[in-house]
C-alpha cells in the first residue's frame, strides 16, 4: 500500500544535510530551507509531509505514529530505546558519545568511590558505569555540560562530542567513548505495513542517494 508519508526531521545540527538529502531524493521542495520558521512543510505534489522537532521528540512522534518516519541521530536511540525500526544509517552528522573529565585530575584515583556525572544522557550514563561497576550520582543538565566540571557541579561529564574544541576550551580530555553516532532514518513498524510501498520506496531512495553523497565525499578526500 501506498500513500502520504509524513517525517520529523530533527532541528539542529542535523536538519541541514537531512533537508539535502530528502531534496536530493525527490521528497522536499528545493524552496525548502533550514532558515524558515515554519514547523510542517506540507508537499502534497511529492506524497510527503516534514515536520521539524526537537531531536529529543523525533523518536516519540515516530513510535505513536504522528510521523510515519524520522531522521534523529543514534544518541537519542541508545537513550529512549523506542519501538522503532531502524532501516539506515543515513551517515552524516557524526559524533561520539564520551565520558570527560578535567585534564588536571589523576584520573584512576576517585573511580572506586561515588562520583557525580552531569548529562543529558542519564540512561546511556547510568547502564555505562553499571557495567563498569562504578557508583555515579547521575546530575541531568539539559545544555553547557561541560561547565558543570568547572564550578565542581560534576567530577565527569557524559556529553556528545565531535571535534572536542568544546572540552579543550574547558580544560577537559575524553576518557572513554561510549558510542559513535550518525544521522538515522527510523520508521513506525505499524506504517512500514500499512504504508509499505511508500515506506520501502523513502528507504531505497533515501539509501541511493546518502551512497551518492558519501562517494562523492570520499572522491574530494582522495584528490
Amino acid at each position: 500500500m501506498r500513500g502520504m508519508v509524513t517525517v520529523a526531521l530533527s532541528k539542529g545540527k542535523l536538519l541541514a544535510p537531512a533537508l539535502a538529502l530528502f531534496k536530493k531524493a525527490g521528497y522536499a521542495s528545493k524552496a525548502l530551507s533550514e532558515d524558515s520558521r515554519r514547523l510542517v512543510f506540507a508537499c502534497p505534489e511529492l506524497d510527503t509531509t516534514l515536520l521539524i522537532v526537537r531531536p529529543s521528540d523525533v523518536p516519540t512522534y515516530v513510535e505513536y505514529g504522528a510521523a510515519d518516519a524520522g531522521v534523529v541521530g543514534k544518541d537519542m536511540l541508545l537513550e529512549q530505546d523506542r519501538d522503532v525500526y531502524e532501516p539506515l544509517d543515513l551517515q552524516f552528522g557524526e559524533c561520539r558519545i564520551s565520558v570527560a573529565a578535567p585534564q588536571n585530575e589523576e584520573l584512576g584515583g576517585r573511580l572506586s568511590s561515588k562520583i557525580r556525572v552531569a548529562t543529558k544522557y542519564p540512561n546511556i550514563t547510568e547502564r555505562y558505569f553499571n557495567q563498569k561497576g562504578i557508583p555515579v550520582e547521575i546530575i541531568k543538565l539539559y545544555g553547557s555540560i561541560e561547565l558543570a566540571p568547572v564550578v565542581g557541579l560534576a567530577e565527569r561529564i557524559v556529553d556528545l562530542v565531535s571535534s572536542g574544541k568544546t572540552l579543550r576550551a574547558h580544560h577537559l580530555i575524553e576518557v572513554d567513548v561510549i558510542a559513535r553516532s550518525t544521522a538515522r532514518l527510523i520508521v513506525n513498524r505499524a506504517s512500514l505495513k500499512m504504508k509499505h510501498g511508500s515506506i520501502t520506496d523513502l528507504i531505497s531512495r533515501l539509501k541511493e542517494c546518502r551512497n551518492g553523497a558519501v562517494n562523492e565525499r570520499n572522491g574530494r578526500r582522495g584528490r
